[in-house]
């Protein structure tokens, strides 16, 4: 045995080994495996009249079949399913889930997906102007009072589902910390709209400014104690 391969010369040893190499990293190349990728919806042509209140899901989970050199190539970051949705009327609507037209690299291919309809309900888009309300926290130090609070602008435009912005007649601020503070301040703060369907229809700096002074106190010197039926009381002096 060890005379057989005394013989081979140490140059065809090592091509037989690039050649099992290259013949192992081609097999392991073309066996075909599957994973799971979670994809985003986006509605496509969208009505400026509608809002979206509903939708159920949010993503479509698909599982995709081909060689690991193929799904290497899939990258989880632009993988989108696009929906058209134009020519929606307010209500509810549903869309089957059609994942042809989700774009994959050559040799991989979409085997099943999940759910296979996706169900969204539309109301008709409302705007209105309502007022701000300045929302405090804390204490001003003693002997400091908050006489007024300005807001610029005194009104904001609110656009979204119409039934959910005719409902609201304000916004409110975040809590604007009043902790420690013994003259006028100015603050920008920002509107407290939630995560729901309504938004501002435009953008815009919202500035409070806290006008704060001493808290006035009563001259005690314009008093004069007076006796009375009931004991003795405090009467002001009158300027004659």
């Amino acid at each position: 045995m060890s005379r057989r391969f005394s013989n081979l010369r140490p140059g065809a040893l090592l091509l037989a080994l690039v050649i099992a190499i290259i013949l192992w990293a081609l097999a392991n190349g073309a066996s075909s495996i599957e994973r799971a990728y979670d994809v985003p919806i986006e509605l496509m042509e969208m009505s400026e009249e509608l809002v979206v209140t509903d939708q159920t899901p949010r993503n479509i989970n698909v599982r995709i079949m081909g060689s690991q050199a193929a799904l290497r190539n899939v990258d989880p970051g632009n993988l989108r399913y696009a929906i058209d949705v134009s020519g929606s009327k307010p209500g509810d609507a549903d869309f089957e889930v059609d994942v042809s037209n989700i774009a994959l690299p050559r040799g991989a291919r979409i085997v099943s997906r999940s759910p296979s309809r996706i169900f969204i309900h539309f109301e008709p888009r409302g705007r209105k102007a309502v007022g701000i309300r300045v929302d405090t926290a804390g204490e001003l130090p003693e002997g400091y009072v908050l006489e007024r609070v300005e807001v610029q602008p005194s009104h904001v435009w609110l656009t979204g589902a119409r039934g959910h912005v005719l409902r609201l007649r304000e916004v409110v601020t975040e809590p604007v910390d009043l902790t420690g503070l013994n003259a006028d301040e100015e603050r920008q703060v920002s509107l407290l709209l939630g995560a729901g369907t309504v938004r501002l229809e435009k953008e815009e700096p919202i500035k409070v400014v806290l006008h704060i002074a001493p808290e006035p106190h009563e001259d005690v010197g314009d008093l004069e104690p007076t006796a009375g039926p009931g004991g003795s009381r405090a009467r002001r002096l009158e300027e004659s």
